[in-house]
C-alpha cells in the first residue's frame, strides 16, 4: 500500500471534493460515537428504546423516500401525459386537485394522516408496529411526492425544448420509453436522488414534529404510547423532557456537564441524534448538489 504523502494527499482532496460523501461518513460515524458512549453510561432500558426509537425514525424515513419516488414519478408522467392529450379536462380537473393538496401545508396533511391512523387503532383495523409505520410512511410520502412530481415534470420539459425526443421518435421509440427511461432513469437520476435525500431530511422533521403535536394524546383511547416508538415521540416522552430541561443547569452551573453527559443522556441523545441527523442530510444534500453541478 502506497502511503507516501503524495498519496495521502491526493485521497483527502478527492474524499474533499466530494462533501456529500464525506457528510455521509461524518453522520455515520457521529452516530457510531453515541451509540458507543449510549452504551457505556445510558442504563439498558433507556438504550434499548433510543435504538428502537432511531430504528423506526430511519426505516419510515427510507419508506418515505421510496413511496414518494414511486408516487411523484407516476403524478409527474401522468400529468405530462395528460397535459399532451387532446382533451384538456382530465388535465384540468387532476391539475386543480393537486393544486388543492398543494395549498395545504404539508404538516397539516401529515397531522391527517395522523387523526386517520387513529381512528384505524381505535377501531382494530391496525394492529402491527410495521402497519403504522407503513400508514405514516405513505401519509408522508403523499405530502412531500408533489416535490418530486415538480422534478420529473421540469426534467421532461427541458429536454422537450431540445431535439432529443423528437430524434428519438423518429428512430420509432416510443413516447413512454423517452420519458421513463431516456429521460428521467438515464439523465435525471442525480436530480431525482438529490430530490429523494431532501426529502428524507423532511420526512425526519415532519414525523418529530407530529410526534410532539399529539404529545398529549388524539382521544381518550388513544395516545401517543399507542403509536410506534420514534425519535420524536421518544423526545416528547417524560424522561427525555427532564433531561432537556436540566441542560438549563448550566448557565448557572457548567461544571454540571459531566453531569448532563452521564445521568441525563436519554433526551440528550435523542435531541442530539435528531439535530445532528437534520444537519447531516441538509449538507449532505448540498454537496451532491455541488459535486455533480445540478445548479
Amino acid at each position: 500500500m502506497d502511503t507516501s504523502p503524495g498519496k495521502i494527499r491526493g485521497n483527502s482532496w478527492r474524499i474533499s471534493g466530494k462533501k456529500d460523501i464525506l457528510w455521509l461518513l461524518v453522520w455515520i460515524g457521529g452516530l457510531l460515537v453515541l451509540w458507543v458512549w449510549d452504551a457505556l453510561f445510558l442504563n439498558a432500558p433507556a438504550f434499548e428504546k433510543i435504538q428502537t426509537a432511531f430504528l423506526n425514525s430511519l426505516w419510515t424515513g427510507l419508506m418515505v423516500v421510496v413511496l414518494a419516488l414511486f408516487f411523484g414519478w407516476f403524478l409527474g408522467v401522468g400529468l405530462q401525459t395528460l397535459e399532451r392529450s387532446e382533451s384538456t379536462i382530465w388535465y384540468t380537473l387532476a391539475s386543480f386537485a393537486i393544486d388543492i393538496i398543494r395549498s395545504v401545508p404539508q404538516i397539516i396533511l401529515v397531522l391527517i394522516g395522523y387523526v386517520l391512523l387513529t381512528l384505524l387503532l381505535h377501531e382494530g383495523v391496525i394492529r402491527s408496529t410495521m402497519g403504522q409505520l407503513l400508514w405514516i410512511a405513505f401519509t408522508i410520502a403523499i405530502a412531500v411526492a408533489l416535490e418530486v412530481a415538480d422534478t420529473v415534470r421540469e426534467r421532461i420539459n427541458y429536454f422537450r425544448t431540445l431535439d432529443f425526443v423528437d430524434a428519438m421518435l423518429c428512430c420509432g421509440i416510443s413516447e413512454q420509453r423517452i420519458v421513463n427511461v431516456e429521460i428521467l432513469w438515464k439523465n435525471s437520476r442525480s436530480h431525482l436522488l438529490y430530490k429523494l435525500i431532501a426529502i428524507f431530511g423532511v420526512s425526519i422533521f415532519l414525523q418529530c414534529s407530529i410526534d410532539f403535536i399529539v404529545s398529549v394524546g388524539l382521544s381518550t383511547d388513544v395516545s401517543l404510547s399507542n403509536f410506534p416508538m420514534t425519535l420524536g415521540s421518544l423526545l416528547a416522552n417524560v424522561d427525555s423532557k427532564q433531561d432537556i430541561l436540566a441542560l438549563s443547569n448550566l448557565f448557572t452551573d457548567p461544571g454540571y456537564l459531566p453531569t448532563i453527559v452521564t445521568t441525563h443522556l436519554q433526551g440528550v441523545s435523542v435531541a442530539i441524534c435528531i439535530v445532528f441527523t437534520l444537519i447531516c442530510v441538509y449538507m449532505i444534500a448540498n454537496g451532491f448538489v455541488r459535486r455533480h453541478k445540478l445548479i
